[in-house]
């Protein structure tokens, strides 16, 4: 591992960055190097050292925002506790939905800046409920008013996850089915996020190492009962996939019951109500979604959901 990635707090940067905690530490950053500057000015010696002084600091101080996010600990708490909660608003992207696998990932991905890539993998948005019963994955439950998975599918999603899950073979699993080098498969971290990367581009993101052995699953079990998935975009994929989730009653990962709720989480910038589902024993979240208040009288997947497996 290079020193750059052991510096680098991924949580903090890329699609997490917070932009009022960079904006905020921007200027920090130019009156600290305008301060050192002043203070080689008067107390060292006029000329150039003061410039050189004042450089050396903002430029150390950038590094430091873009490899960490931020140059003062505790930014990310501060922005929450003190900017207006109007220019949080602007900035947050909210709490993150159900991951997946990356738009591009494969060995075949258009180049960055390709906007015909881009447009190919937007298109073919799904809407998984509908999909998933019209291929018969899942069907009306038989003592209960609500959606449930056909047992045939069942069976073989649970057999396919305990085979990934006891053999170890995520990184094969992952490689096999975008076209990759397992070899340059690497796998990160990061709170709340299980995230996969090859050849320094993100190859996929989840909620934990549970999340992933089920879409991995699910991705091998699907073909056979879903006809178009061989042309469905991977973001279209990866919406059946965590659509697949809710169902889950028994952990992919350790085992054990898996239980669901409002819980409150934190972005970058604000916090929010989201509906999540965990596994009980290990504490691996298998799905995380935005909490939407219920129409009264009506129930819904905004509120806390019951799933069946």
């Amino acid at each position: 591992m290079s020193i750059v990635e052991r510096v680098r707090q991924p949580e903090y940067t890329g699609e997490n960055r917070c932009i009022p905690c960079t904006l905020a530490n921007g200027v920090i950053a130019v009156v600290l190097a305008a301060v050192v500057g002043a203070a080689w000015w008067t107390l060292v010696a006029p000329g150039v050292g003061a410039a050189v002084a004042a450089s050396v600091v903002l430029v150390a101080s950038a590094l430091s925002i873009w490899l960490r996010g931020y140059l003062v600990p505790g930014t990310p708490e501060l922005t929450k506790r003190y900017f207006p909660d109007w220019v949080l608003a602007k900035f947050d992207k909210g709490p993150a939905t159900a991951g997946g696998m990356a738009a591009g990932a494969g060995a075949g991905a258009e180049a960055p800046g390709d906007e015909a890539g881009a447009d190919r993998e937007l298109q073919g948005q799904v809407n998984p409920e509908a999909v998933l019963l019209e291929a018969g994955v899942v069907e009306p439950c038989a003592d209960e008013d609500d959606l449930c998975l056909a047992p045939e599918f069942r069976g073989a999603w649970r057999e396919r996850m305990a085979v990934i899950r006891d053999e170890g073979a995520e990184r094969d699993e992952l490689a096999a089915q975008l076209d990759l080098d397992p070899e340059e498969v690497r796998f990160e971290e990061h709170g709340g996020a299980f995230v996969a990367f090859y050849d320094g581009r993100r190859a996929g993101q989840w909620e934990s190492r549970a999340a992933l052995i089920a879409d991995l699953a699910a991705a091998r079990v699907l073909p056979e009962w879903v006809a178009e998935w061989d042309d469905l975009a991977i973001g279209a994929r990866s919406q059946l996939l965590g659509g697949l989730r809710i169902f889950i009653e028994e952990c992919p990962d350790c085992g054990g019951p898996v239980v669901a709720g409002r819980e409150t989480v934190e972005s970058c910038c604000r916090s929010h109500e989201v509906v999540a589902a965990n596994c009980q024993e290990c504490g691996s979240r298998l799905l995380e979604l935005p909490y939407e208040e219920p129409a009264e009288g009506a129930g819904g997947p905004g509120g806390d959901p019951a799933p069946s497996d």
